[in-house]
């Protein structure tokens, strides 16, 4: 799935920018030349075309959600609650999975705590990653996979994965074998970081490749959905989060779904 993570449109900046030089003047004297004025309309419409086109190039194989209030990314906020998850997992933070876009920089962060070991599903083209990110592949830290169908992995490889940033991009016919297939991986917890649909209008630049658009489901939707799965709340994680969540003064901006993983 390709999706973009652009920054902010400039189009409308440009736009607010130009009217003043083409607005009336009070004195018919003071209007510039019409060849000046078409020059700098050709002008901004290079620069603008150039700036699209680095932004498609430099983020169009990321997949980001994009509300009206601000970029939010699930993947930035794991990050931000990797503390807070060693936590509230202890020794089960070890050896961590991490299933999402943008795989390498959250397993280059992982990799970085001590005593712990991590892996990484990339779901989505890399063609445009860095060299770090694309030494992690060659090296079979972070993998290139389909999330819709079996991970490369035995059962309980793992005694945490995390996921983010994917799952709201799958139908429910998807769903039903990714997240089994998530349980399946974990030996100790599957934490599943995921969009609220609280009032914003989230969209997707682009459907990619499953050709759908992001969907932000309720946190009921949510419980239903592992109910029907007969994945349990892991109650003692939960609670062990909340507590670290509160010391370290940390209020997340996505979902965080703390599960068991099948026994």
């Amino acid at each position: 799935m390709k999706v973009s993570r652009r920054p902010v449109n400039p189009s409308r900046r440009v736009s607010e920018n130009e009217a003043a030089p083409f607005s009336s003047p009070t004195h018919p004297r003071s209007r510039s030349p019409p060849y000046l004025s078409i020059a700098l309309i050709i002008l901004g419409a290079f620069l603008l075309i150039g700036y699209l086109h680095l932004g498609q190039g430099a983020f169009g194989n990321k997949l980001a959600l994009s509300w009206v209030q601000g970029d939010i990314s699930c993947n930035a906020e794991v990050q931000r609650a990797i503390p807070i998850l060693k936590a509230a997992y202890g020794d089960s933070s070890r050896r961590v999975l991490h299933v999402g876009p943008d795989a390498c920089s959250t397993v280059s962060r992982l990799l970085s705590e001590e005593e712990t070991d991590a892996r990484g599903v990339e779901p989505y083209d890399i063609e445009d990653a860095d060299r770090r990110c694309k030494r992690l592949v060659h090296r079979g830290i972070v993998r290139v996979a389909d999330i819709r169908f079996l991970l490369p992995y035995r059962a309980k490889s793992f005694s945490l994965v995390i996921v983010s940033d994917a799952l709201d991009y799958l139908s429910p016919k998807y769903l039903n074998r990714t997240v089994p297939e998530l349980a399946r991986v974990s030996s100790d917890g599957l934490v599943i970081f995921t969009g609220y649909p609280r009032n914003v209008r989230a969209k997707s630049a682009d459907k990619g490749k499953y050709g759908r658009s992001v969907k932000l489901r309720s946190a009921s939707w949510w419980g239903q959905y592992f109910d029907h799965l007969s994945l349990e709340e892991n109650e003692d994680a939960i609670k062990k989060f909340e507590q670290a969540a509160k010391r370290m003064s940390y209020i997340s901006q996505c979902q965080v779904f703390h599960l068991k993983p099948y026994n």
